[in-house]
């Protein structure tokens, strides 16, 4: 089944006891049962859910895995992948990963005896470099959040059979329309399903993806104990989503090249980082492990300074200022003050990341539209 009609069709049936279409919102915190200690089918929503149960399917199948766990935010997804480890273990992680999963690694874990190594994992042998006994984790994402590295999966992966140390991917900028990791040597996928897959800005979600059973079971295991789950509602929103979700990143990444491009011609940008510019240096390995570049654009202005900085994302009128990203409306944002705030300045330079770098997630409104915006902003 290809992903245009598994977005609609995978892990989605219609309701048994209703035969309505669409799986309906099972608004219940418990269930009957006939007779006491009968766990055969649901007893409890914070273990399960039918709605979440669609879902978690749903997400499975796409990320052509075999078990999905829905939680109520990327956060808590990754809270709980953190709590596979025990103090004293090591985890290896990009150096340009979103802003919270760098604070929930430094400040919540990194107390608890858990030691945490940034690197560029866009060079796999530094990634190598790393490696010793207490390496228990080694947590990607591709394309980088913000600045658009492209990581080789099944390199990293590579690496780290047979040392018993486990991959995570974190997919939230590819969705598996266009890239899946488990296919790459992957052992865990993790998104925040608040941005694409939800796609229209209304829900707060994460997801786990795994084809390995013992994993799925220690992982439902912190997953019901800790309880952070989503609502029933929340589900339902984001199965709806996902129905458009290979239409919506068609025209993601249809935009996205069109303004990397516009704005690669503009006098007053610098430089423009996008995945589908063959100068990008990852661009080889993208062309090779997804079937598209994606829907976000990050650049930095001829005059890289606040004033000019700040007084573009001010005079944007469709491009919104704003947190998140993968809505189908076009956003702007400055990773320095807002995403990436909670790291550092000189760990941020260090990675890489400029404090004038502006962040777009580019939307599935006109290109014309888009363009004509950034045009009046930036003049």
């Amino acid at each position: 089944m290809k992903i245009g009609t598994k977005v609609i069709h995978a892990g989605v049936h219609p309701d048994p006891s209703t035969g309505a279409v669409m799986t309906p919102i099972f608004q219940t915190s418990t269930y009957a049962q006939k007779t006491p200690g009968d766990h055969k089918g649901y007893e409890y929503s914070r273990t399960h859910n039918p709605t979440r149960a669609v879902f978690e399917n749903n997400i499975a199948a796409l990320e052509n895995g075999k078990f999905g766990l829905a939680f109520s935010s990327g956060m808590a997804a990754t809270d709980t992948i953190a709590k596979l480890l025990e103090p004293g273990d090591e985890v290896i992680s990009t150096n340009d990963l979103y802003g919270g999963t760098y604070r929930i690694f430094t400040k919540v874990f990194q107390p608890y005896g858990v030691s945490f190594k940034f690197v560029d994992c866009s060079e796999p042998e530094r990634v190598l470099d790393l490696i010793n006994e207490k390496t228990k984790m080694i947590w990607i994402e591709t394309p980088t959040n913000p600045l658009l590295k492209v990581i080789d999966i099944k390199a990293i992966s590579d690496i780290a059979k047979g040392k018993g140390i486990t991959v995570v991917v974190d997919n939230t900028f590819a969705t598996p329309c266009l890239q899946t990791p488990l296919d790459l040597g992957a052992d865990i996928v993790v998104h925040s399903v608040t941005k694409y897959l939800g796609g229209h800005s209304d829900v707060v979600m994460g997801a786990l993806i795994v084809n390995n059973a013992d994993l799925h079971e220690k992982l439902a295991f912190i997953q019901n104990s800790c309880g952070g789950i989503p609502s029933p509602h929340d589900c339902f929103l984001v199965l709806r989503g996902i129905k458009t979700l290979n239409l919506r990143m068609q025209r993601h990444c249809e935009n996205a090249e069109g303004i990397a491009k516009y704005l690669g011609d503009h006098p007053k940008v610098g430089k423009v980082i996008y995945p589908g510019f063959e100068d990008h240096p990852g661009h080889g390995i993208a062309k090779k492990q997804m079937s598209g570049y994606g829907g976000m654009v990050s650049f930095v202005l001829e005059e890289d300074n606040q004033d000019a900085v700040f007084g573009l994302l001010e005079r944007l009128k469709l491009f919104t200022l704003a947190e998140s990203l993968g809505g189908v409306e076009s956003l702007a944002g400055h990773p320095a003050t807002m995403t990436h705030a909670s790291i550092p300045r000189e760990e941020r330079l260090k990675a890489g990341l400029p404090d004038g770098l502006i962040r777009l997630s580019v939307g599935i409104e006109d290109i014309e539209d888009l363009n004509a915006d950034l045009e009046q902003a930036l003049n």
